[in-house]
């Protein structure tokens, strides 16, 4: 499964878990300027007691995105379906691509992906005709796949909001003082709250928890 330290992977990690699932987790440093999240997702694999591999792939080769070029993180703006320009160019291709490797060399075959498309900020690779259009791919460009094995890319939250994320991860158990979702931390890796990550945090949990218990959790 793809973890990336976020509220939304560290959720369907547990989901993965809870339905019985052994699970081997996978994330990227690929010159993210917020990389502060590579150790969350460190600490989320610790804390459930998975497999965890990280690989390296510099897409600051490439740029056009916000997250890996020279281009300033949005701030403030309204969350709309447009396409903003922390969109990294086919990342969740990338990943589900070496995501679906590492599985047929496990002989596994369910990937789970923490995509949702309703409380997220409009990137493209995160719609259901997506998903299903990469699980066709898997079946076709892999061995298992010629062979009659078939692929399933799990993505639990797809129709869910943030709020209800969090109300099932907090079922679960998760601890989402672990996680982090900023895309353009302080030096010091502090939130910079007011980019489209932070902001859709910030609301889903206002939606589940008073102010005071936002404070007592440490949760923002």
């Amino acid at each position: 499964m793809l973890l990336s330290g976020g509220v939304d992977s560290a959720t369907t990690l547990a989901i993965a878990q809870a339905q019985g699932f052994e699970c081997h987790a996978l994330s990227f440093s690929y010159g993210q300027r917020h990389g502060v999240e590579l150790a969350a997702a460190r600490r989320i694999a610790q804390a459930f007691g998975v497999d965890h591999k990280v690989l390296e792939i510099d897409l600051r080769a490439f740029g056009g995105s916000a997250l890996t070029d020279e281009i300033a993180v949005p701030k403030d703006r309204p969350i709309d379906d447009s396409i903003p320009v922390t969109y990294v160019p086919a990342r969740n291709t990338i990943f589900l691509s070496f995501a679906l490797a590492w599985a047929e060399v496990l002989g596994a075959r369910d990937i789970f992906i923490g995509v949702n498309a309703l409380d997220y900020s409009g990137y493209p690779d995160c719609r259901p005709d997506y998903i299903a259009a990469f699980q066709k791919l898997a079946d076709l460009a892999t061995k298992a796949g010629v062979e009659g094995a078939r692929f399933r890319v799990h993505t639990p939250l797809i129709e869910m909001t943030k709020a209800d994320i969090i109300r099932k991860g907090l079922e679960l158990g998760v601890d989402y003082a672990l996680t982090f979702s900023c895309y353009d931390p302080s030096p010091a890796g502090e939130p910079c709250g007011r980019c489209d990550a932070c902001l859709i945090r910030a609301k889903g949990f206002a939606e589940v928890f008073t102010h005071d218990e936002r404070r007592t959790m440490h949760a923002l």
